[in-house]
């Protein structure tokens, strides 16, 4: 019997006893956090599936796990055998795990879902899909009831950000948020989004993994604020420096009480997406409902911070080329000397850690051959690993923390022979990626509308990829940040305009199940370029600084002007990242960064 057999059957034993029909479990956590700490990663403990997303439903007769096109080869691999069924998804902003609900359950039946985990819109839209009669039970943590072993919350230091990295302070930063606080006519705002609060105190922890964040709430009034956090996590100096800036340091368990505390002649800004809907049913002061501020403010980076990324993605660079070149003997030697798949995650990042500044992976990496690269978010282990051998497409996605900037990139790299079907498709996404990079658009352009430039390339041939073109990227914060979401998929609004200083990924791609997997991505940041008669209009700047293999390419296919592009974009490349490099990485680097004859 696997585990996750036998965990099921004490979960149903558990919903029996509290009377409950169905078990609702987000991948989530008192943040909303995208990388969970180990003591919220119920998901994953009950089923197995490691997916960094997915949502799980239980009830006495079925469980399943919704997953996007992302993970369905994934999961189909974990799930076997552990009494869960693979629902398919359209996106991960599908809901068609709330229909499934509304069509199993019954009259009067129970659904429990854990509101310390539920976003409050989240909470609201199952209201609206379930029938008036369905009992929804946010009270119940039948996850501690189960998990025997349960890991603790973790209380990791937490230390401030150098000033010489700081893009503003954190007295400015606190007066910007009160003047969009002033403006929706709320006295106080309460943020429990984790990159949200370190951006707005200027602080960084490692709490979570991947993410230079730390667990933590923040109640912002007229003229002080509180952080709520485990005070074994702050030193002295810091209680001190934060309070100068009238910040007040408050047990991380108090954060409920002081909601419940305000009196109704405040008014308490909250987002509805982006917070709980426990936290959002403490209070009784009156609730104004909006984005929090900080999310659109730290999305736009500033000069200062712009420039300390552009020199990260020199040093992130450098370490890309001796890492590639290590890389390319290695597979010259793989018939004497064979490798698999997870000793490139070590490679890659012992590369990036002799680079000032660097801190740790920006997520895991992933290293995919093969087949393997058809799973999108794929992650090899020294148990699953395939051998690095014949031909074929390797895949790497990999990303670095830095002081001065979050890093994310993907490359192809040949292996052997690649087929003409192989180099076609990673034709046709370069051609998505550098459509995409070569746009202008008007400034403010809902971040969704700009996803059909990159496939367009991949639609006129019949193909498509399941996942975004783009997400935003924080400043030495979450490699995902919103709020801008390049995808279709996702609905255009104000919240997601695309404004001048956000950096996005470009990241199109093409997957053909069993076979192999295409993905090339490069960061870019939006930066004015004209201001016309029709308005203000951006471009997008190419922040990532790497070779892109053109041995993957059937050069007859790409256009002039976007072997032209190319060309200039590796000319660039060349001239920043040469000086210091090794002898051995910069000759890969001259060789990677021919031009192509036009």
């Amino acid at each position: 019997m696997s585990p996750s057999v036998k965990r099921l059957a004490d979960v149903r034993q558990a919903m029996r006893e509290h009377g409950v029909h169905a078990w609702l479990i987000p991948s989530a956590d008192p943040h909303l956090s995208e990388y969970l700490p180990a003591h919220w990663q119920i998901r994953q403990w009950l089923t197995g599936f490691t997916g960094s997303v997915g949502t799980v439903i239980v009830t006495q007769d079925a469980a399943g796990l919704w997953v996007d096109s992302r993970y369905w080869d994934q999961a189909i691999q974990e799930l076997a055998g552990t009494g869960f069924e693979l629902q398919r998804t359209s996106s991960s902003l599908d809901s068609s795990h709330l229909s499934w609900l509304a069509s199993h359950l019954s009259a009067n039946a129970v659904l429990a879902v854990d509101g310390r985990t539920l976003s409050l819109s989240a909470f609201e839209g199952l209201q609206n899909q379930l029938s008036a009669t369905v009992i929804c039970r946010l009270d119940l943590d039948i996850a501690s009831q189960v998990w025997d072993d349960r890991p603790a919350l973790p209380q990791e230091p937490v230390w401030a950000l150098p000033e010489a990295y700081a893009g503003d302070s954190r007295n400015n930063k606190l007066a910007q948020v009160r003047s969009q606080m002033k403006a929706l006519q709320a006295s106080h705002h309460f943020i429990s989004t984790l990159d949200d609060i370190a951006w707005v105190l200027n602080l960084r922890g490692s709490d979570v993994k991947f993410n230079p964040v730390f667990l933590s709430h923040l109640l912002i009034g007229p003229e002080q604020a509180t952080l709520f956090i485990a005070p074994e996590q702050v030193s002295d100096v810091l209680v001190a420096a934060l309070a100068t800036d009238g910040v007040a340091v408050t047990d991380y368990s108090k954060a409920f009480e002081h909601l419940a505390a305000l009196p109704l002649t405040d008014c308490l800004l909250l987002d509805p997406k982006r917070i709980t809907c426990r936290f959002a049913q403490a209070t009784l002061a009156p609730v104004v409902r909006a984005m929090n501020p900080s999310t659109r403010l730290k999305s736009c980076k500033n000069q200062h911070e712009l420039s300390h990324w552009r020199q990260t993605m020199v040093a992130d660079g450098q370490a890309l080329c001796e890492f590639f070149a290590l890389l390319e003997q290695a597979i010259e030697a793989r018939a004497e000397s064979p490798f698999k798949e997870n000793m490139i995650d070590q490679w890659v990042t012992q590369a990036r850690s002799r680079q000032p500044g660097f801190v740790g992976p920006s997520f895991a990496t992933i290293a995919a051959f093969n087949a393997n690269g058809a799973m999108a978010h794929y992650r090899a282990t020294e148990f699953n690993a395939s051998l690095i051998e014949g031909d074929g497409l390797l895949l790497i996605d990999s990303g670095g923390q830095y002081l001065g900037g979050t890093t994310d990139i993907t490359r192809m790299v040949p292996v052997g022979a690649l087929s003409e079907a192989q180099r076609s498709d990673c034709t046709a996404v370069l051609q998505g990626m550098i459509a995409l990079s070569r746009l202008r658009f008007p400034s403010g352009t809902p971040a969704p509308l700009v996803d059909a430039v990159a496939r367009a390339p991949l639609w006129q041939r019949g193909l498509d990829y399941g996942h975004g073109t783009g997400h935003g990227v924080g400043y030495f914060l979450n490699v995902h940040e919103g709020p801008q979401v390049l995808s279709y998929r996702a609905p255009p609004s104000a919240d997601m305009a695309l404004l001048e200083g956000m950096v996005t990924s470009n990241e199109p791609g093409l997957y053909r199940t069993g076979q192999w997997g295409v993905r090339i991505e490069n960061l870019v940041c939006c930066q004015a370029v004209a201001s016309t008669d029709f308005g203000d209009f951006l471009a997008f700047e190419t922040l990532t600084l790497c070779p892109i293999d053109t041995r993957c390419f059937v050069l007859e296919q790409l256009r002039s002007d976007e072997r032209q592009w190319l060309n200039d974009y590796h000319r660039v490349v060349r001239e920043r990242l040469s000086p210091g490099l090794s002898p051995t990485a910069l000759h890969w680097l001259f060789t990677r960064t021919e031009s192509l004859p036009l």
